[in-house]
């Protein structure tokens, strides 16, 4: 490879259909590479995340992961997590373990293991253990606001508002329906009042579809500021992971395993997979990752 370059893949996650996922740029062998130069990258790529693939410190891990925003770095983030794996067994790169990954990131070690064949995903698929995350209800004087900020009387009280964090921090809001999640049209400004107030960075909003829909939810996540910027992400691993351990925490669950739709509004068509595994008490959250671009970044 020429000199001042590094191997890139950017690939689409939580589908097998280019275009139609969320999209994620990884960086290979980017140990000689500063954060500011990473900071650069990820703002150039303008996507959502950008992840840099390093040598691991831990000697449990198969690898270590820095993430990107165009605005800074998270310590954990799910799509970038998938995405990344993808990338680099596509690369040829063989696990200490077969069916297992173990990655390095900001919040410490991350397993991920490939999905069974019986769970009706594609072949091929991985799924990230979740996170611990950290829960606190929404403050009953603050559910008129919310109302008001996301511009809905569907706002299904009964499941308690929760700021969610696991790395990554979401309000997590539960509505009547999947109609009634994609039909928001959410007053940006107060919205992102509710978010500062709550110490996260977006609100991921879901809905139950009905018995035989195209998902067990419906999913949005309307990012307000902080290092995820602002507008609407396509397909989200940690908003999913925050929703599937608060379903478990409110005693929601709706099975052992259930699935998530998301990005129908920006014409995608992620599908999230949640698997509860008490028997080793983790929580897995999965999908399908496709590459679309395989190249090399020159460096300046």
């Amino acid at each position: 490879m020429p000199a001042n370059t590094v191997r890139f893949k950017q690939v689409d996650v939580f589908t097998s259909v280019p275009f139609k996922g969320n999209p994620l740029a990884v960086v290979f062998d980017a140990d000689a590479l500063s954060a500011d130069q990473m900071q650069a990258i990820a703002h150039w790529t303008n996507l959502s995340e950008t992840t840099f693939l390093l040598k691991p410190s831990d000697p449990a891990a198969d690898y270590r992961v820095r993430i990107f925003t165009t605005h800074g770095e998270l310590p954990f983030a799910g799509h970038p997590t998938l995405g990344t794996a993808h990338a680099l067994l596509e690369s040829g790169y063989q696990p200490k373990h077969a069916g297992k990954l173990v990655q390095q990131c900001g919040v410490g070690l991350v397993e991920l293991q490939s999905l069974d064949e019986d769970s009706g995903d594609a072949r091929g698929a991985w799924a990230f253990a979740a996170p611990p995350a950290r829960f606190t209800p929404l403050p009953q004087q603050h559910y008129a606001a919310l109302s008001n900020a996301l511009r809905s009387d569907a706002i299904d009280f009964s499941a308690e508002p929760c700021a969610v964090d696991n790395g990554a921090p979401w309000l997590v809001v539960r509505v009547n329906s999947a109609r009634d999640c994609l039909s928001l049209e959410p007053d940006a400004p107060a919205l992102t009042e509710i978010v500062q107030a709550t110490g996260t960075h977006g609100v991921a909003v879901y809905g139950p579809h009905e018995v035989g829909g195209p998902a067990t939810f419906e999913v949005r996540c309307l990012m307000m500021g902080g290092k995820f910027g602002v507008g609407e992400d396509p397909v989200t691993g940690s908003a999913n992971a925050a929703l599937a351990g608060l379903l478990s925490a409110q005693q929601r669950r709706p099975a052992a395993r259930y699935t998530a739709r998301q990005g129908t509004v920006l014409g995608r068509a992620g599908h999230v997979a949640v698997h509860y595994d008490d028997t080793r008490g983790k929580t897995w959250i999965g999908g399908a990752s496709v590459t679309v671009v395989d190249g090399s970044f020159r460096m300046p």
